[in-house]
């Protein structure tokens, strides 16, 4: 079985999103989100959430491509989660275009093309516009 790992925070879940876990699932046979908690993207990533981790994991267990979601806690967790998950494939936004490839010492490391009209900042912009 390949497993394929992609990280991120989800929040306001849309066909960018959708498309991303489309492509990663394609690329293996059981797919794993990291999920960003609350306390993580406001500590580290200044970013507030619409939808709290508890509801943006609900919505992305809905998702028929997702097979897992565990929660991301900090940047550094990466290294161990592809070890303790035993991941061949990591995935994720090229617009991380290699900023991990330390990790191609132990999976595949796949950076995909981004869904270029929509995102998060972009709705989030649209609902306080």
């Amino acid at each position: 079985m390949k497993r394929v790992i992609t990280y991120g925070t989800f929040d306001l879940l849309h066909y960018g999103h959708i498309n991303l876990l489309r492509r990663a699932k394609q690329q293996g046979d059981y797919l794993i989100v990291a999920l960003s908690t609350d306390e993580f993207n406001w500590k580290y990533k200044q970013k507030k959430c619409f939808f709290d981790y508890e509801k943006r994991k609900h919505l992305l267990e809905a998702v028929r491509y997702v097979d897992l979601v565990i929660p991301e806690h900090n940047w550094e967790q990466k290294f161990d989660d592809v070890k303790m998950y035993h991941v061949d494939t990591f995935l994720i936004g090229d617009d991380w275009e290699g900023k991990f490839d330390f990790l191609k010492e132990y999976c595949e490391v796949v950076y995909l093309p981004r869904t270029p009209e929509v995102s998060t900042t972009q709705i989030k912009a649209g609902i306080k516009g």
